[in-house]
């Protein structure tokens, strides 16, 4: 990591100081964001909520270093983001943030265990062997209970085991960071609840997660909650009661029963 921290906030993963983003649009700016300032810590795992126009889809690209604000600052593990080349920005995005998806984005022509490695190809330094890339990506699709579905094609997986193999891809660098857009927009309630679990393992392995959802059902998995009207954040409470899900292995159990029944 480029060693541009700010030592007072060394502990934070995520800083926001008056971060605001305006965009033209023809002759008219039109403000996504206004003034927001907030601070996420290690192993916290955030919802960030609102209707549609609220602004957490900017937010969500300044987090991922994907934009950058019109004002204020954004500080990444205490590196001030605006301050970084292209070439910084690129090693961040690939291996220190993790993204997951509504749209599961794999290729089809490609294994899941294939689609998992493919981050650590492009990773710009300490270039791996391939026995070393297998190796990772066979990790991380232990971690998300779908080792005996490397092989498989896409077209041969469920809409769940599909995100999950997109989870494993956004783990397959160890990023302690993982930014996740609507991860079960496409999902139905039973699926859902096997990818919040998924999400609720990898936050308890100290993994910081920041959650995208236009849904409460889905924010209650999540031990904190940011919700933004207008481009600004209208509360911030934690969570002191979330919704509980089975142990990750035991809801992928039932949901891999209930595949081989429809077979």
């Amino acid at each position: 990591m480029v060693s541009r921290a700010v030592d007072t906030l060394m502990n934070a993963v995520i800083q926001l100081e008056g971060v605001s983003k305006v965009y033209q649009a023809g002759e008219m700016a039109v403000q996504a964001l206004d003034d927001v300032s907030f601070r996420i810590d290690p192993g916290e795992f955030v919802a960030l909520m609102g209707a549609s126009g609220s602004g957490k889809s900017t937010l969500m690209n300044i987090l991922g270093c994907l934009d950058q604000p019109s004002a204020g600052r954004y500080l990444l593990q205490g590196v001030d983001v605006s301050e970084l080349d292209t070439e910084e920005l690129a090693d961040i995005r690939n291996q220190q943030i993790g993204f997951v998806f509504q749209h599961f984005h794999l290729f089809s022509r490609t294994t899941a265990l294939e689609n998992v490695e493919l981050p650590l190809l492009y990773r710009h330094r300490e270039r791996l062997s391939g026995r070393q890339q297998r190796k990772l990506a066979r990790e991380a699709l232990e971690m998300v209970g779908l080792t005996d579905r490397a092989h498989h094609h896409p077209n041969q997986l469920s809409g769940g085991q599909q995100q999950r193999v997109a989870i494993a891809r956004a783990l397959v660098n160890g990023p302690e960071l993982v930014l996740a857009d609507e991860p079960t927009g496409n999902l139905d309630s039973r699926t859902s609840e096997e990818i919040m679990a998924v999400f609720q393992s990898l936050n308890q392995r100290g993994i910081t997660i920041v959650l995208v959802t236009h849904e409460l059902d889905v924010a209650r998995y999540a031990r904190r909650t940011v919700t933004l009207r207008d481009g600004r954040i209208t509360s911030d409470e934690p969570r002191y009661t979330t919704t509980p899900s089975r142990p990750v292995r035991q809801t992928l159990a039932a949901t891999e029963s209930d595949a081989e029944l429809v077979r």
